[in-house]
């Protein structure tokens, strides 16, 4: 690897803004501090630089009627983790513990929840869950659920419900990050409309140059980056390519998206323990050093490097935190 940009990714902050280890470990089992089959684990993220790592609380549609109770389990599981792990990995949820954990050497865990359908339709579940620490939402999931239509539901034109509303209302007013990923379009643009602040984009690429509907399309980049928002781009195949999905072909989502949005717009949401695979190169949490060797042999500047691989991020956390 080029030393220069070995140097260059060790001394940035590294944020991936998502990845789904608390339900592979809920699913699968395993040690999260000395090793999992999936694709995040402690040795991993300290050989892979990051600095702050999103865990999202993922509930697939196959559990109606216990939605909150996974999601609640998989909460635990990230207390017990943050708890065996503390002396390498701790919970952050406002911008002084986050500080001290970077000061520290700390990787910072933050807790997400991935679908809005684990509020269960309530106000007072979402509030329950900020207490316990979440401080980013992902509104929906794929599919339907009472804030809005997922993108699986695009032909429906359906944009956020009246409850959908309250909650974006809420997530600003208590001071959490809200994310569009997996929104369907009308969804995505009240969103845009309504949010005083920016948002995220957690795990997305660009529609432009792959299809897929779970990418954003250039006039919604523009926007969410109008508003300070970022975009973490996804290393999960289907949304690079579906013919060559390459890290090379990775990197022109990053190019892409940085030219329609500029440089402060764009991320790492890599999706690990999402999906089975990975883009080559990127195969799990220790391999993100690749990500920035090739960024500096597309001659990237090392200010806008560091932005993508973390100070975007790191702005919005501390804009919307409280």
């Amino acid at each position: 690897m080029r030393q220069d940009a070995r140097r260059l990714h060790a001394n940035a902050i590294v944020v991936d803004c998502h990845c789904d280890t608390l339900s592979f470990l809920a699913e699968k089992g395993g040690s999260f501090e000395a090793g999992t089959k999936g694709q995040v684990d402690l040795p991993r993220l300290k050989r892979g630089g990051v600095n702050i790592q999103f865990f999202a609380v993922f509930v697939s549609p196959q559990y109606r009627g216990a939605y909150l109770r996974r999601a609640l389990e998989q909460v635990d599981i990230f207390a017990q983790i943050t708890s065996i792990c503390s002396e390498k990995l701790v919970s952050v949820c406002n911008p002084s513990g986050l500080d001290a954990a970077l000061a520290e050497g700390k990787i910072a865990g933050v807790l997400a929840i991935e679908g809005g359908h684990v509020v269960e339709g309530s106000i007072g579940v979402l509030r329950a869950f900020y207490r316990v620490g979440v401080r980013c939402l992902t509104l929906t999931w794929n599919c339907r659920n009472e804030l809005a239509d997922g993108v699986a539901e695009n032909e429906s034109g359906g944009g956020l419900t009246s409850f959908g509303r309250e909650v974006v209302r809420e997530m600003e007013r208590l001071g959490m990050m809200i994310d569009v990923a997996h929104l369907a379009p009308a969804g995505f643009w009240d969103v845009l409309r309504l949010a005083q602040g920016p948002v995220i984009a957690s795990h997305a690429n660009s529609r432009r140059l792959c299809g897929h509907p779970r990418n954003l399309t250039d006039d919604q980049v523009r926007e969410l980056a109008g508003g300070g928002g970022v975009i973490g781009v996804s290393f999960v195949p289907e949304f690079i390519d579906p013919v060559r999905p390459t890290l090379d072909r990775l990197v022109d989502h990053i190019e892409h998206l940085a030219a329609v949005g500029g440089s402060g717009c764009v991320g790492i949401g890599s999706d690990f323990d999402g999906a089975p695979r990975m883009v080559t190169g990127l195969e799990d949490a220790a391999c993100l050093p690749l990500l920035t060797e090739r960024l500096v042999g597309r001659g990237w500047q090392e200010a806008d490097i560091r932005k993508v691989l973390g100070e975007n991020f790191l702005r919005v956390m501390k804009e919307v935190w409280k």
